[in-house]
């Protein structure tokens, strides 16, 4: 694939935040830790501090990879070198590079893909940098979200694949055995079966051969990504949950996350930052196979919503001491939890990931815990031959097919007509007019100058008015040429929306292979901070 790369704040697609992240300004430097620079990092690891049980990690990983081989499931591929990665886990010089999403069916959008491309390629990019340490990039399965709408489909060349089922509690321990209508559409509109393609054996494997969503995806997910060295981690582990059991308790007590936090977002919210997740004064779920509620606090006692379960402070501690599994981190305490069990050094996420993450650095101070360095995942757009030649023959730049179909055509008119479409210079000759007017009328009478001003403004208005009319009126001289920049936008914005939150991977897949993924390793530079156009 060719490779052309522009600035984020081109596309027009990216919060006034995130480039104001990119482009360092000071306003925001309190609200994370370090640049996402290689100086950066350097300076992380001057002081990085892991609080992580890395034998317990390497344990509970080894476990969850491959406690199914002697149930008969399917071996991973990759196991051996996958092995490998979770026991340099145990290594003091050895560090994580973290993305996290929820299970998506088939990975959902192609920023699942993306984020973890992201991951692989900037371990490489810090191995280079760093040879005494080793990094290991992390797939953080949100394995106990509950929002089954959220993931229960995906897109893929214009159809929606959609698994119907009525769903509830943590949504990695749902059973996947009433996705084979899904299943069989996904693969329908792929063109493939189970056994004449990769990727439809992958699925198909996936799917039926595990009975919980939480291994089904990390199965498909290792399949696609294990050979780069990918670990999947689910932390919904007892073992783990162990680990962080004293912030649990102390945090839905105390309501630390929740007092920490709302002081950051006012202060952000002053600086015009659109806050993306409030907190609540206790930010634990009360977690079991087919529920997940909000923890409360109400008269006294410690309630979970929409059940008859209540705890007194006494019990709540007990419970948490003996089945800490039972409490699930919401989305403002999940990264403390993450930053808690791995050796982590930076997290990739999208745009709106990162935005909440600068609410959250006060309450990783309050717990002492390191916080990891912010990098925006690399954004991607695949371009088609067939796109690519239409795109081509209009002469249109990367940084053009960003703009809104009416500015493309407007200023392809303009470039391409014979005739003159712009009333510039007669304005001018008008203006040059209404100085003498307002001069002569000011000479009369010195208040008719803003009746002068004022017929000069009217003049203006229809002015513009009529340039956009001969614009209009030369367009339809080129109609059939224009129509194809309405067919380049619906094919690489769907939905009016980016491609990557839209479109699935599988088409792409099945067309280039594992080479597709390999393409975007190659071409995805995670701290240059530029939107990548991919052209077939």
């Amino acid at each position: 694939m060719d490779a052309a790369c522009i600035d984020y704040k081109e596309t027009g697609y990216f919060s006034q935040t995130v480039i104001d992240y990119l482009d360092d300004v000071p306003e925001l430097r309190s609200f994370y830790s370090h640049r996402p620079t290689l100086k950066g990092f350097a300076e992380l690891f001057e002081h990085k501090k892991v609080i992580a049980d890395r034998q317990l990690l390497v344990k509970v990983l080894t476990e969850q990879y491959f406690k199914n081989s002697q149930k008969g499931t399917p071996e991973l591929e990759s196991a051996d070198f996958i092995r490998q990665k979770i026991t340099l886990l145990a290594s003091p010089d050895t560090y994580t590079v973290t993305t996290g999403h929820q299970l998506n069916i088939f990975t959902g959008p192609l920023y699942f893909i993306y984020k973890i491309v992201t991951a692989i390629k900037l371990c490489r990019e810090l191995k280079e940098a760093h040879p005494d340490k080793d990094f290991v990039p992390v797939y953080w399965m949100a394995s106990e979200d509950h929002d089954f709408a959220e993931i229960n489909y995906t897109n893929i060349g214009g159809k929606k694949v959609h698994w119907w089922y009525e769903a509830s509690g943590a949504t990695g321990r749902i059973n996947p055995d009433t996705m084979r209508q899904a299943l069989n559409q996904y693969k329908g509109v792929l063109g493939i079966d189970g056994h004449s393609h990769e990727l439809g054996e992958m699925v198909e494997t996936a799917y039926t051969a595990f009975d919980k969503l939480a291994d089904a995806t990390r199965y498909l997910v290792n399949a696609l990504f294990g050979r780069y060295g990918l670990v999947i981690i689910d932390a919904d582990d007892h073992r783990l949950k162990q680990s962080f059991a004293p912030i649990i308790e102390r945090d839905i007590i105390e309501q630390n996350s929740f007092k920490n936090i709302i002081a950051v977002n006012e202060k952000l919210q002053n600086l015009g930052v659109h806050i993306q997740v409030n907190p609540r004064e206790i930010n634990f779920f009360y977690l079991k196979d087919q529920l997940r509620e909000r923890l409360v606090f109400e008269d006294g006692r410690y309630s979970v919503n929409n059940t008859e379960i209540t705890f007194t402070e006494e019990e709540l501690k007990q419970e948490i001491a003996t089945a800490p599994e039972r409490f699930s981190p919401n989305v403002v305490m999940r990264p403390l939890y993450q930053e808690c069990i791995l050796p982590n050094i930076a997290y990739i996420g999208g745009g709106a990931e990162l935005v909440y993450w600068l609410e959250l650095k006060s309450n990783f101070d309050f717990y002492g815990v390191d916080f990891p360095i912010l990098v925006l995942r690399n954004s991607g757009l695949v371009i088609r031959k067939e796109t690519a030649a239409k795109i081509k023959s209009m002469e249109l730049a990367p940084a053009d097919i960003f703009k809104s179909a009416d500015e493309i055509k407007n200023s392809w008119v303009k470039k391409h007509s014979s005739h003159d479409l712009t009333l510039a210079e007669e304005w001018r000759e008008m203006e040059r007019a209404f100085e003498k007017i307002k001069l002569r009328s000011h000479n009369i009478d010195p208040t008719l100058a803003p009746s002068a001003a004022a017929v000069q403004a009217r003049l203006k208005h229809a002015m513009d008015n009529f340039q956009k009319k001969l614009v209009k009126a030369e367009k339809r001289n080129y109609q059939t040429r224009l129509e194809q920049i309405e067919h380049i936008k619906d094919d690489l914005f769907p939905k009016n929306s980016l491609q990557e939150r839209q479109e699935n991977f599988g088409l792409s897949y099945v067309k280039w292979g594992q080479l597709f993924i390999d393409e975007l390793i190659r071409n995805f530079e995670p701290l240059d901070f530029k939107f990548t156009v991919l052209t077939e």
